[in-house]
């Protein structure tokens, strides 16, 4: 069966107005009735208290209070103004038995309420085996109600496992939850049997109106499909954007006029070895193609991604799986899950990874989204995402402070406590500053004005259902600037408007999540702009009104943070001469290993240093310096593209032992080029291994590598890596750890298999003091 012939569920009537506002007595009669019948469910919040500018901070991970594991989560503002969590079906805590999908709630990201699961055994989807895990959960409000979108590992439509997206709707962002009679997207064969990892689902809407839906995973690659108004089929053929093998978990904003697709790699769950980073890429439309900072495609063989978040020598490893929020003040974060390397199982080794939700904010550098400006996952406490609002308004109550002429309107099923403008209703203090957003909820059919500054420095933006436009104008009597967007507008349904001026500039976004993706969306520059104090006014015939806050936009870092830099030179290898055996030890020598034409010539060996003990060789410098340093070498090594070659690779390594390393080497991973910085370690009393990796940059038939040594306070070892594709330009990467009181030596290897035959040719190995 195709997608499109298969039967999507009963469409329940979403909750919306029964006419537009302007028959307001019959249509808030209808509200009010529907509004009580839902709070005798529990479905309406109360009105919170009024919010003063944010000085709280949080720490990470944010879920501790709740969940010792809160996976794969995804996030949204609600139109109660409540932020909500979800997340993966694990067990909260350790002991617990699994929950169907997790729910919490926030209002300042500081503390937070769990709201109970999305299913359980009485409405988990009918077409989910019993054994099936639901995974990997993403909120969005589509068409007026909460649409979930989530992984089936497995269903009844055919023998194995048949992973499949399914989808669940509900009037309120805790439920209940009515699934699908159907998958979104059905499980797709693969040609030489089984299925494609049909996991990780994310929407999206675009600035047309027209939704997507992004899935796949590491067996079949990230695709994008188009997918019906209602948000619950996919339609038309989709595209891959993102190659298989490398990528999983993607996520979609538009930002700037660009599309960002950014999805994790490696795996995510291998405890304390566990290397999950999250890479982005952009283009001009939500199909692709998308290609890194360094103009690289994401469906090349010799893949690219621009490091959007990776560990950094703090106790959190893995971190990926993410989510994106825009606090008030128009700040993005990054909502993602990581493991504590110590404490990296639920319960037992090897069992369930334990991974709390962590959050941290996204500084745009050069157009593109860095965690703290390249700084990664955050252990200390940060200042939380900017919440309630200026101006003494309360955004869950608007009319109840902080406004003249701003009624108290129906108290909404979705919404709770609203307000009516009708006619203009003003702040009762100015906005002062060049530098502000804007953000509210609005409902009806009758146009809303919102209107900052006065005189020639003002901005008005309107927002037209009927007339089907949001138009912004700067500037007042002759000297006016105008842009407008047409849309497509539902009056009877929320929409979320936001409207950043930056000094002569001016966006305006309508959107129905506010989670990066509008459907319509206009910019204009006025180099003359710089509004000047003034209440905020809003102004229309008939209009609800909600959520409205007003803050000081968001000032961002505009350089990412320093990246270490060689000093002066310590040694150098230039592989001139004989190996002389004071500088140089071998593990296990490999005779075919030869220094030639200024090179150390290595065919790789069918060999590796995974699991217990170790076969390949391994050549170690006995001139590793103390200190910090910087070790590099340069490799020429030719794996060509797309033919299947695992896992053929050579590189730097730091080694302790067989198994205790960590190797960055150029790699053959199935059809991709990969660079993989693993590690190894001894993970049980036992003596049980565990493996895992962090991706690093491209691959080239030439390339240069760097690890980068420091100790932290407690004395242990960090190591970050780095590559290059002409030894100028570096990325650098992720940071794995080694114990104080050990003495791991810098070396080369090159092994994962002699067929075919290729030799890494490495140029030199050098030292150098780090700056």
């Amino acid at each position: 069966m195709t997608v499109q012939d298969q039967q999507v569920p009963a469409r329940p009537a979403p909750t919306r107005a029964p006419d537009a506002l302007r028959r307001r007595r019959r249509r808030l009669r209808g509200v009010a009735l529907l509004a009580s019948a839902l709070t005798g469910l529990g479905l309406v919040a109360a009105p919170g208290a009024a919010a003063g500018p944010s000085t709280a901070t949080y720490q990470n991970p944010v879920s501790r209070s709740f969940a010792d594991t809160f996976a794969d989560p995804s996030i949204i503002e609600a139109k109660d103004g409540w932020w909500y969590a979800y997340s993966t079906a694990d067990p909260l805590r350790a002991g617990d038995e699994p929950g169907i999908m997790h729910i919490a709630r926030t209002r300042d990201f500081v503390s937070w309420q769990y709201q109970g699961t999305v299913f359980d055994e009485t409405n988990r989807p009918s077409w989910a085996t019993e054994t099936s895990g639901l995974w990997a959960p993403d909120i969005r409000y589509v068409d007026g109600r909460y649409v979930l979108y989530y992984t089936v590992t497995d269903t009844t439509l055919n023998p194995g496992d048949d992973s499949a997206i399914g989808v669940a709707t509900s009037p309120s962002p805790t439920g209940p939850w009515t699934p699908g009679a159907a998958p979104v997207v059905a499980p797709r064969a693969a040609p030489g049997g089984g299925f494609f990892w049909t996991f990780d689902p994310s929407g999206f809407t675009d600035v047309d109106g027209q939704r997507y839906l992004y899935y796949g995973s590491y067996f079949g690659g990230v695709w994008a499909s188009r997918v019906s108004e209602d948000g619950l089929t996919a339609v038309g053929e989709p595209e891959l954007v993102a190659i298989d093998n490398k990528f999983e978990g993607s996520y979609v904003v538009r930002h700037g006029g660009w599309y960002y697709l950014m999805a994790s790699s490696a795996n995510c769950c291998a405890g304390p070895t566990t290397g999950y980073s999250v890479f982005s890429g952009r283009s001009r439309s939500p199909m692709g193609p998308f290609v890194d900072a360094d103009g690289i495609g994401l469906t090349a063989s010799r893949a690219g991604g621009t490091i959007l978040v990776t560990q950094n020598g703090n106790r959190w490893i893995g971190a990926g799986h993410h989510a994106i929020a825009t606090d008030h003040a128009g700040r993005d974060f990054v909502v993602y899950h990581a493991l504590d390397r110590d404490k990296p199982w639920l319960t037992e080794p090897f069992g369930i990874n334990r991974r709390p939700m962590l959050m941290d904010r996204i500084d745009w550098v050069d157009g593109w989204p860095r965690t703290r400006a390249g700084a990664g996952p955050s252990d200390s406490p940060q200042p939380a995402p900017v919440t309630g609002s200026d101006l003494g308004l309360r955004p869950a109550d608007p009319a109840a402070t902080g406004f003249r002429g701003l009624r108290p309107g129906p108290r909404d099923p979705q919404a709770g406590a609203t307000a009516l403008v009708r006619g203009t209703a003003r702040t009762t203090r100015d906005v002062a500053g060049t530098s502000i957003r804007l953000r509210l909820d609005v409902l009806g059919d009758e146009p809303l004005q919102v209107q900052l500054g006065r005189g020639q420095d003002q901005v008005r933006v309107r927002v037209d259902p009927e007339g089907g436009r949001l138009t912004v104008r700067s500037g007042a009597g002759r000297s006016v600037i105008t842009r407008t967007d047409a849309v497509a507008l539902d009056g009877g349904r929320w929409h979320t408007l936001v409207v950043e001026v930056d000094r002569g500039r001016v966006l305006a976004q309508l959107s129905e999540d506010d989670l990066g993706d509008p459907f319509a969306e206009v910019r204009l520059t006025d180099a003359d702009l710089r509004l000047r104090a003034a209440p905020l006014r809003l102004t229309s015939a008939e209009a609800a009104v909600d959520n409205v806050s007003l803050r000081r936009l968001a000032v961002e870092k505009d350089r990412l943070v320093a990246v270490p830099r060689p000093g002066a030179l310590i040694h150098a290898e230039p592989f001139d001469r004989p190996l002389d055996a004071d500088d140089w030890t071998w593990v296990r020598r490999d005779p075919d290993a030869t220094v030639t034409g200024g090179q150390l010539r290595w065919p790789l060996q069918t060999a590796d240093l995974t699991g217990p003990g170790g076969t390949a060789g391994v050549l170690l410098s006995e001139r590793t310096p103390e200190g910090s340093w910087i070790a590099e070498t340069k490799l020429a090594l030719d794996l060509g593209e797309e033919t299947v070659r695992n896992f053929q690779q050579a590189g730097l390594v730091a080694y302790r032992g067989d198994d205790d390393f960590a190797r960055l080497t150029s790699v053959a991973i199935w059809n991709t080029r990969q660079v993989e910085f693993g590690r190894e370690l001894v993970a049980t009393s036992k003596g049980d291994t565990s493996y895992g990796g962090a991706i690093i940059g491209t691959p080239d038939a030439e390339m240069w590598l760097r690890l980068a040594h420091t100790r932290n306070a407690a004395g242990e070892h960090l190591y970050r890596a780095a590559t290059s594709r002409d030894g100028t330009s570096w990325t650098w990467g992720a940071v794995w750890t080694f114990p104080a009181g050990t003495s791991p030596k810098i070396g080369l290897v090159a092994h994962g298999g002699d067929t075919p035959a290729v030799t890494a040719a490495f140029s030199y190995l050098r030292f150098y003091r780090l700056r």
